[in-house]
């Protein structure tokens, strides 16, 4: 630790990451490498935008140097990019600005085995501690004189002072290599990684045993996006990938294109294999560098929608102006030309890829289906394409998924409407006696376990104009359809006559009040008494949750509906009939609560459901 400056302490979120690095025994240590230089390059970036964009502003040959030193064990990773003003160090380097930094930290603690997702998800500047005993940082912002100097052993503290008479453009970082990452200090190891890792970066990289030379180039430097395909390698687009994303997972798929007719532009895509940590951070976006004749001119654009944030690449463009703002850049319409492109090449891939390839779609859906799903509300154009993508478990398939154009082509004779029901888990969803009519003339159910099934589905989807119809809604299309299958139980040979049926109905209204909005017969009940449904025009219980939680909506009230043939309704009748009163009321309020753990909720009351059960069970005495 230096001496003199001002002694600070890290973020919270800083200080945690902190000790889960210093702590990890960590495989993968050469991860610090590639993120290190991965900043390097974005500085370097950074100010040949602003030397375009800016007569006054002139710079000489952008590049990054890596300085080992094996008598001293330590490595130098050094750019004469833009640089960092006392301000921007301590923001930078002392602060962790993303929302999905909590979450990320979060995961890591759980997880058993943390350094996986260490190296799973990149973590920057900080993946320096890995290896170090300390790490310094020297950097001089471009359009100052003044040099400051960084410096922590990562154990809360860092330091920030200014240092006098040294010679520096951009930024070095200096780490004191820890023992058991000794190897970094030696030549040829450093060499191997780099090449492995940072080839495709857009600066040259030297590599030298000495601060005073910069040694010999080690890596391509080309922009490989505008390389014919034919010249590129699975391993080379590999490691791009790994360095746009920082993340070390293989692309699933890449999209390496050049568009040519009004606007031409080259584009480079990745369609990853795992789930990034933060992909359901709503502040996340896709991974996009936009370049103009390989100038990065934005990092942060919106031209790949919200629902595809998963995508990570390259877009150059020579038709978009060097110097646009953010705000301008939104409303270009060169831009604008490019963002539907790109979106429509995105979806026929994925759609391309689903009939060619099953099983590498499968495992796509299994990372990215969740987010796919809110385009089909998001994106009303494109609504019928994502319907395509649509992939579910179903009654008729535990294991694999299903697409919706296999369950159309598997409809029974007569009917209607494509039948869904949403549930936490696909075993509850099994259990729900709603299904029961389905189930017996073997009507295909699908099942659907994301939170935001609740959303999409509510928005009066069709598809090949077959309407999407919760199992609740679809009862009495079940007439048309033939029984395949008997039920468990035989039926009763006592009925209950209508007469008698609309007085029980009345009855059981009235005793359960307020706790459902109706009470009414389900003749497609096999095996169960009653079921609890949801009426019409009304949210799932999913969705009125969310509704509950973020804006204070009260839930509707159930509908509990019962069927006439069970043996529980008749003897609920007869009850009726003699005027047990105190039996019905214990009854009713029995099934209510039988209804609502069968639909995956819990008894209205557990003080009063076990005070019933009690009762019930005291009659076999």
């Amino acid at each position: 630790m230096s001496k003199g400056g001002n002694n600070m302490e890290f973020t919270a979120e800083v200080n945690r990451l902190l000790q889960i690095l210093t702590h990890s025994i960590y495989s993968n240590k050469e991860v610090f490498l590639r993120e290190l230089i991965s900043n390097a390059s974005d500085a370097c970036d950074k100010l040949r935008y602003i030397s375009i964009s800016q007569s006054d502003v002139t710079i000489d040959e952008l590049k990054i140097k890596i300085t080992v030193d094996s008598s001293k064990k330590t490595i130098s990773i050094s750019d004469n990019g833009i640089g960092m003003s006392r301000e921007e160090m301590i923001e930078n380097l002392g602060t962790i600005a993303r929302s999905g930094t909590k979450t990320f930290i979060e995961n890591m603690s759980k997880d058993d085995d943390a350094t996986s997702q260490i190296g799973q998800f990149g973590i920057g500047f900080y993946s320096a501690f890995i290896v170090s005993k300390d790490v310094t940082v020297l950097s001089k912002k471009f359009d100052s004189e003044e040099v400051h100097l960084w410096s922590s052993d990562g154990t809360g503290t860092y330091n920030v002072q200014q240092i006098k008479d040294k010679n520096i453009s951009g930024t070095e970082i200096t780490i004191k290599l820890a023992k058991d990452a000794h190897d970094f200090a030696d030549k040829q190891i450093v060499q191997d990684t780099i090449k492995k890792y940072s080839d495709n970066i857009n600066f040259p990289i030297y590599l030298s045993e000495s601060s005073s030379i910069d040694g010999e180039q080690i890596n391509t430097a080309g922009a490989i996006w505008a390389k014919p395909k034919a010249e590129i390698t699975e391993d080379q687009y590999h490691e791009h990938y790994n360095l746009l994303s920082r993340n070390f997972d293989q692309p699933l798929s890449t999209i390496h294109y050049k568009a040519e007719g009004r606007f031409e532009y080259d584009v480079l895509l990745y369609i990853p294999t795992t789930r990034p940590f933060d992909l359901f951070d709503q502040q996340r976006k896709a991974k996009l560098k936009l370049y103009v004749k390989k100038v990065l001119i934005s990092d942060d654009t919106d031209i790949i929608p919200p629902y595809l944030r998963f995508i990570s690449g390259v877009i150059d463009c020579a038709d978009i102006p060097l110097t646009v703002s953010r705000e301008i850049l939104q409303e270009n319409n060169v831009v604008l030309s490019i963002k539907k492109a790109i979106k429509n090449r995105i979806i026929s891939t994925l759609n391309k890829l689903a009939k060619d390839d099953k099983d590498k779609f499968d495992i796509f859906w299994e990372a990215f289906g969740p987010v796919i799903k809110e385009g089909i509300y998001e994106d009303y154009e494109k609504k019928d394409d994502l319907l395509k993508l649509i992939r579910f478990k179903s009654s008729n398939t535990k294991d694999g998924y299903r697409s919706l154009e296999e369950y159309i082509g598997d409809m029974k004779p007569n009917q209607k409407s494509i039948y869904f029901i949403t549930s936490e888990d696909y075993h509850s969803a099994l259990a729900n006696p709603l299904l029961e009519g389905y189930l017996a003339r073997d009507v295909e159910i699908i099942i659907l376990t994301d939170p935001i099934d609740s959303f999409w589905t509510a928005t009066g989807i069709k598809f090949e104009d077959k309407e999407l119809k919760h199992v609740s809604h679809g009862t009495e299309e079940l007439t048309d359809i033939a029984v395949t299958k008997k039920a468990k139980k035989k039926k009763s040979k006592a009925k209950i006559t209508d007469s008698d049926l609309k007085k029980l109905i009345a009855e059981m209204t009235r005793v359960l009040g307020d706790h459902v909005s109706e009470v009414k017969i389900n003749p497609s009940l096999i095996d169960s008494p009653v079921c609890i449904s949801i009426g019409e025009n009304v949210y799932d219980k999913t969705m009125q949750k969310i509704l509950q939680q973020r804006q204070g909506i009260s839930l509707s009230k159930p509908v509990l509906e019962v069927n006439p043939n069970h043996d529980v309704m008749i003897k609920l009748s007869d009850m009726f009939k003699n005027k047990q009163t105190k039996n019905i009321n214990t009854t009713a309020h029995i099934l209510l609560d039988y209804a609502l753990i069968m639909d995956g909720e819990k008894p209205l009351n557990i003080e009063e459901f076990g005070k019933n059960m009690q009762d019930l069970i005291g009659k076999f005495n």
